[in-house]
């Protein structure tokens, strides 16, 4: 076998199944070992931003690594933005970028980039194919060290390296286990916990599964604490039995407001609050100069397993009361933010995935979704914006029995909606719903926040997507979705009742004043 078919191979024996694809010429060997090889299903990305945000949306909701095959430095250089997101997601991504030939290299060809110097920011670890027999173990080990780091990591094969016969598979390694906290450690934050004060559980990653949650509502009832979710997690779940926590908001001076009560902030799973931007008169990390930060359980480590013990040996025996669920009030009349949030929450069938790309709306949803059946969230981790159609193909291709809806922003949207294309061709079972109010509003909430009362016209028009807007039916029929558009919160709740009991992709234009 040559180097591709090795190299596949062991991506198979490693349980991979589904490759994110936008390949070139020097993939062309990689093209045509999946044939031969068999067994992983390739995914075609018009974009490369579609490719690496849908392998993050696929290992968020499977756990398991996903798969990209990216063409040289200029294409992953266009799927980086979203890998950003992976990474601060703590998702495992295995990239293959393709090379230029080893001897070819040299030649500075048109496409020749710095590929190593791109990966790094966003990889936990950057391997170069050394050889052909070689190949299928680099690839391994880049498996390894993205499971072992919970981020991408990147193996740049040379083209010559996969065509060429000679491959070798070797044996795939055990996946490394999680840390465990040690007993000391949890029995301080014991301690601690009963002691004077009141504190605060700021869960994040694996902690905000339903257990984890369970387990931080029982620790914070017992030691009349609160919990909090960290702000924009990767994956989030609700429904019946699964406690409702806030997370963190988004201004830092709201955070201080949300933490001045407390005099203890217990990191689990996740790391110290940071404020999104530096704000002048604003600290980078918001947290009250009062409030005492300990670690019970720190990224790489077994955040649940800690909150299991913590609550043993703190007595949380006892399931904290249930909080009376809101009664949402239908939509009516002209749309807005909360108005998109409550038809969501109230037409989305139990068990959705809810991918919240709303940015200025992002907030409104997890304000109403406590009233919903059970469902997943998954957040913009990152800030790097264009991951929701992407992120809702790969969570729709992890997990076909479930309907996938986005909530997604007009200017967001713009980067990736080559991700229809996607959705439409694999028949995928996603609503999105545009919030379409033609501008990037977040960005006149910031320009008001720094003082900017009556921007000009040269502020205005790079806030304003308007002149011309937008025509999101068309687009998203362009591309193979089905599409109408929503003015009042009667037709929004209508069109999703029917995008929801149709199989394949549908869009909705929420629109916006």
């Amino acid at each position: 076998m040559n180097g591709a078919e090795s190299l596949l191979t062991a991506a198979r024996e490693a349980g991979v199944t589904t490759c994110f694809a936008n390949p070139g010429t020097t993939e062309l060997p990689l093209v045509e070992a999946f044939d031969s090889v068999g067994g992983i299903r390739t995914v075609l990305g018009l974009a490369e931003g579609v490719v690496t945000g849908a392998a993050d949306g696929y290992a968020r909701i499977t756990g398991l690594p996903a798969m990209t095959l990216l063409h040289l430095g200029p294409g992953f250089a266009n799927g980086i933005a979203n890998l950003h997101n992976a990474r601060r997601a703590r998702t495992p991504v295995l990239n293959v970028i393709g090379e230029h030939a080893t001897w070819h290299q040299a030649a500075d060809a048109p496409l020749a980039a710095d590929i190593d110097s791109l990966a790094r920011p966003v990889s936990c670890r950057v391997v170069r194919t050394t050889s052909t027999a070689a190949a299928a173990g680099e690839f391994l080990e880049v498996r390894q060290a993205a499971l072992r780091e919970r981020m991408p990591a990147t193996l740049i094969a040379a083209a010559d390296h996969m065509w060429t016969d000679g491959g070798e598979v070797p044996a795939v390694p055990a996946e490394p286990d999680r840390s465990t906290v040690d007993e000391q450690r949890v029995a301080g934050i014991a301690k601690l916990l009963a002691g004077p004060g009141r504190p605060v559980l700021l869960l994040g990653g694996e902690a905000l599964g339903a257990e984890g949650l369970r387990l931080g509502a029982r620790i914070a009832a017992a030691t009349g604490g609160r919990v909090f979710a960290e702000r924009n997690p990767a994956r989030l779940e609700r429904g019946p039995g699964v406690p409702t926590v806030r997370s963190l908001p988004y201004f830092p001076e709201d955070t201080l407001a949300a933490l001045a009560e407390h005099t203890h902030l217990v990191l689990v799973g996740t790391g110290v609050p940071v404020s999104f931007f530096g704000y002048q008169g604003q600290p980078s990390v918001p947290v009250p100069e009062h409030v005492q930060v300990h670690t019970l359980a720190d990224l790489d480590e077994d955040a649940v397993g800690a909150l299991a013990a913590l609550a043993e040996a703190a007595g949380a025996d006892a399931e904290p009361p249930a909080r009376e669920q809101p009664v949402l009030r239908p939509p009516e009349g002209e749309l807005h933010a909360k108005a998109v949030a409550t038809a969501i929450a109230l037409e989305q069938p139990d068990g959705a995935i809810i991918v919240n790309e709303g940015v200025t709306a992002a907030a409104a949803y997890p304000a109403v979704a406590g009233a919903a059946p059970a469902h997943t969230e998954l957040a913009l981790t990152g800030g790097a914006i264009g991951m929701g159609i992407p992120v809702a193909t790969g969570a729709a291709l992890a997990a076909p029995d479930r309907p996938v809806i986005t909530l997604q922003a007009d200017g967001s949207a713009a980067y990736t909606l080559q991700g229809l294309w996607t959705q439409a061709r694999e028949g995928l079972d996603v609503t999105t719903v545009i919030c379409a109010n033609s501008r990037y509003r977040i960005l006149e909430a910031e320009l008001g926040r720094a003082g900017v009362r009556r921007p000009g016209p040269a502020a205005t028009g790079m806030t304003s997507l308007a002149d011309p807007g937008a025509d999101w039916v068309a687009l998203a029929t362009g591309f193979g979705v089905p599409a109408v558009r929503a003015t009042t919160g009667e037709e929004l709740r209508t069109a999703l009742r029917r995008a929801t009991a149709e199989p394949g992709p549908h869009l909705i234009e929420a629109v916006l004043p």
